[in-house]
């Protein structure tokens, strides 16, 4: 087993808020194959984004319905698109898992550098590993410390209003 970074010395990067010993140091084989899965999840996900992408699925559901009097809608005929439709939404969750992870990733890194450049407060930096209990637990002491629902709404109809 590969020795941690907190056993070699090391800290976390300067753009991770992962503590010390959780991070391993990945082999060289480790880092290629999360780079070929990042480009090509990239490229996948992208792909499937676009109104291309539904029109062929769209179009795929149409040629096997339309081919359904043709197999006398025989168990086989059935089975084809749900298998397949099964096998596409079982490896489309890990890439959009793979793109939410990323965004999130990103998302963080920009709102910690915002926090670090403003007159935010530092400690927000790293909530994000809070559990969900402590994070809606530190959302109400904010809420209760920086107003009311009352002004809440006030605000969001001015911002409304300037457009």
């Amino acid at each position: 087993m590969p020795a941690t970074t907190a056993e070699q010395g090391a800290k976390p990067g300067p753009l991770t808020n992962a503590p010390s010993d959780v991070k391993l140091r990945p082999t060289e084989k480790g880092v290629q194959m999360d780079k070929f899965f990042e480009r090509f999840s990239a490229r996948i996900a992208i792909a499937a984004g676009q109104p291309a992408a539904f029109v062929l699925a769209v179009a795929v559901i149409i040629v096997w319905a339309v081919t359904g009097p043709l197999f006398n809608w025989s168990d086989t005929w059935q089975l084809v698109i749900n298998t397949g439709t099964t096998i596409v939404t079982f490896l489309m969750v890990f890439l959009i898992q793979n793109a939410q992870n990323r965004d999130a990733s990103a998302i963080q890194a920009k709102l910690d550098e915002l926090i670090r450049a403003g007159r935010a407060r530092n400690q927000f930096i790293g909530i994000e590993h809070l559990s969900q209990g402590e994070l809606l637990a530190l959302l109400r002491h904010l809420e209760s410390i920086y107003g009311d629902e009352l002004e809440h709404e006030r605000a969001i109809e001015r911002l409304i209003a300037r457009r």
